[in-house]
């Protein structure tokens, strides 16, 4: 059991390395070819930033692919199945639209329409669902265009889940991560642990995605030197709902009945916590999905297009309400790594009553976090030095004596003009725009962006 893991391991890092170390190229290359837009009305990013960045995170898929298949305890994956020929097939395709709307900023339409070519692609090869499980009802059998009308929709739904939560500096990437190590722990724990080959692609497909998100990280956090672009998001979002289909539509959940004995109502109880992490990928995008689903309505309701980019993201409003930029990501991070790791979490020791109250528990500390800019207390002068400075009370300074004809009066005007220059501070440090936030990302994968609004006011500030 340990070799496997020690296989995984070395395909991750493999993986990793190889998306660091062509980052940086790859960053001077996309300055070079001018795939670096202008700053839009909607970004809060203040430099211009190249992008492409998942031109290296599709080198690093690449290098994991080959890693593996010549691994022993992992070729069986390809000998056994054409799933990792066929999500090759699909991100190849996917990283090859996004790579020309990152240079050219191609049409909204043809971006969706190479989605649903490469969800296609995918179908073609044998990545497609097969049967849903339904609590209460068992193992549903699809048809095939039932199954192949699902899987595009799920392909399509998590690329742009993915896409909108890439707004701030770092957070598609540590999100997608923080998503498949959560993934690949139940996905091994089903290969491993039960026995069931059907998982073995599904779990590589999880390490491989880990590494090329840990290997893109160093260079895109806060400031980021480069953003991944809509070939990197699209990228990762492919992967991640190429594994939920692996799991979802090829594992047949009847399988694990005969691990559980005793009565008909045990053996429910005990089968309830494995319909949960079936459907874990739709969980672990819970946060993209809901920020994909509140857009949608906000800019219908406001009478603009589904597609329209706005300010309105999750990421915005809690850079709005005072979140500093790594605040924002943190608590982004957060709610992720809840969600995901407490679904698995749940699926493991259902039985067991204290996990939903840790997940409570961290959920209460969540809101907390979230309302924290609401509340800005003052601590007493003796702690000062102990605390953030915008947490620290203003010191009273003692009126300076008058010379040579200035008046008490001017001293006091001096002293407040001096407390208001520190408010002006502390309101500055609070401010939601903060340097190096990758709105560039910030758009749906099948947004339009503006050309012309952000082209005027680009070109009237020089």
């Amino acid at each position: 059991m340990g070799q496997p893991v020690r296989d995984y391991l070395l395909t991750l890092c493999v993986t990793a390395a190889v998306t660091y170390l062509l980052t940086g190229p790859v960053r001077k290359f996309a300055i070079a070819v001018g795939a670096m837009p202008a700053i839009r009305a909607r970004d809060v990013h203040r430099e211009p930033t190249p992008r492409l960045g998942g031109i290296a995170m599709f080198g690093g898929l690449c290098a994991g692919l080959i890693v593996a298949d010549h691994l022993f305890n992992l070729q069986s994956v390809f000998q056994l199945s054409d799933e990792p020929r066929a999500l090759l097939s699909g991100a190849a395709l996917i990283w090859l639209i996004g790579v020309l709307d990152d240079k050219f900023e191609i049409d909204a339409l043809i971006k969706l329409g190479g989605q649903m070519i490469a969800a296609a692609v995918m179908v073609i090869q044998g990545l497609t669902i097969l049967w849903l499980p339904i609590p209460g009802v068992g193992t549903v059998a699809l048809t095939q265009w039932q199954g192949t009308l699902l899987t595009v929709a799920l392909v399509v739904i998590t690329i742009n889940a993915v896409n909108f939560v890439d707004g701030l500096d770092g957070l598609a990437a540590g999100m997608v991560c923080i998503a498949s190590a959560a993934f690949f722990l139940y996905a091994y724990r089903l290969w491993m642990g039960y026995g069931i080959e059907a998982a073995a692609p599904a779990t590589l497909f999880a390490a491989i995605l880990m590494g090329m998100c840990l290997g893109f990280l160093p260079h895109n956090m806060h400031p980021a030197r480069i953003f991944m672009g809509d070939s990197g998001s699209m990228l990762i979002g492919l992967v991640l709902a190429a594994g939920a289909i692996s799991i979802t539509g090829q594992v047949d959940p009847d399988n694990l009945q005969i691990f559980f004995e005793g009565s008909e109502r045990g053996a429910t109880h005990a089968m309830f916590p494995v319909f949960i992490p079936l459907v874990l990928p739709l969980t672990i995008i819970a946060i993209p999905a809901a920020d994909l689903v509140l857009a949608i309505v906000r800019r219908t309701w406001n009478g603009q297009s589904p597609f329209a980019a706005d300010r309105g993201h999750l990421h915005h409003r809690l850079l709005e309400i005072g979140h500093s930029h790594s605040r924002a990501v943190l608590i982004m991070y957060f709610w992720s790594a809840l969600i995901a790791f407490g679904t698995v979490g749940y699926s493991v020791h259902a039985a067991s009553s204290w996990i939903v109250f840790v997940i409570v528990a961290a959920s209460a500390a969540g809101l907390v976090l979230l309302l924290m800019p609401r509340f800005t207390p003052r601590a007493p002068h003796w702690a000062n030095r102990f605390v953030p400075p915008r947490y620290r009370r203003p010191e009273e300074e003692a009126p300076a004596p008058a010379y040579e004809g200035e008046t008490a009066a001017a001293t006091s005007g001096d002293q407040q003009g001096a407390r208001d220059a520190r408010m002006g501070e502390e309101s500055a440090e609070r401010a939601p725009v903060a340097v190096g936030v990758s709105g560039v990302n910030g758009a749906t994968a099948i947004g339009p962006r503006s050309r012309l609004s952000d082209r005027r006011s680009a070109d009237s500030s020089r």
